[in-house]
């Protein structure tokens, strides 16, 4: 039985001019996140991120908490999805700047129209593309773990709640999937952790977004 756990990247820089970049919270975020897989006995075999500098940069933090010199692999299938496109491809945006509360409006009438398969034309990357570059590179990861090894993936929030609502419903088509996607994926905290357990069977959803390592001053959801 093998052990694969998802881990969602620290905060990044919301509002900053570059924001795939962890701000002070994200890096101790990822710090206290190593930590405590230090102390709860978790010893990596593999560590895995995406292609981003905040999945780069979450691994460096947490694997200074760990004490750990394991070198990771860089998998692009982790990558999120293009959130900026998707949001300024929506037609009810509203103009000028908005605050956290209204881009989350926002974003989830965005992401919606972009998860319904009816506008794919309008997306250099439709939802069912980034559906299966995600599923196959779950595939690559649990087939790591299912040798009776520990494997941590660093993603996204997007990335991570696709292979949860794909291992939760394997049978659903692209639109039934989207509808487990959205309170994943609006739910998920920085540096949260899903288990997912990887035997004979396949891979199995344990639990999902764990964040007891988080004191309520480093809880943060984007």
């Amino acid at each position: 039985m093998g052990l694969l756990l998802l881990v969602r990247h620290g905060q990044a820089s919301f509002g900053a001019a570059d924001y795939d970049v962890l701000s002070e919270t994200g890096w101790e975020q990822s710090r206290v996140l190593g930590r405590w897989l230090r102390e709860h006995g978790v010893t990596p075999d593999a560590v895995v991120a995406g292609g981003m500098r905040r999945h780069r940069e979450t691994v460096e933090a947490m694997l200074t908490g760990l004490s750990s010199e394991v070198e990771p692999t860089i998998d692009p299938g982790w990558d999120e999805f293009d959130h900026l496109a998707v949001v300024a491809a929506y037609p009810d945006l509203p103009a000028g700047e908005l605050d956290r509360r209204g881009f989350q409006r926002v974003f989830e009438g965005a992401t919606a129209r972009w998860t319904s398969g009816a506008h794919d034309d309008e997306y250099a990357e439709s939802w069912g593309g980034f559906v299966g570059r995600v599923d196959a590179s779950l595939v690559v990861a649990a087939a790591a773990a299912g040798k009776g090894s520990t494997v941590v993936v660093v993603s996204s929030g997007g990335p991570i709640a696709a292979a949860c609502a794909g291992l939760v419903d394997p049978s659903a088509d692209p639109v039934g999937r989207s509808r487990l996607w959205a309170p994943f994926n609006t739910t998920y905290v920085n540096t949260g952790v899903t288990r997912v357990v990887v035997g004979g069977s396949g891979a199995r959803l344990l639990t999902f977004n764990e964040h007891s390592h988080l004191a309520e001053d480093l809880l943060t959801y984007r």
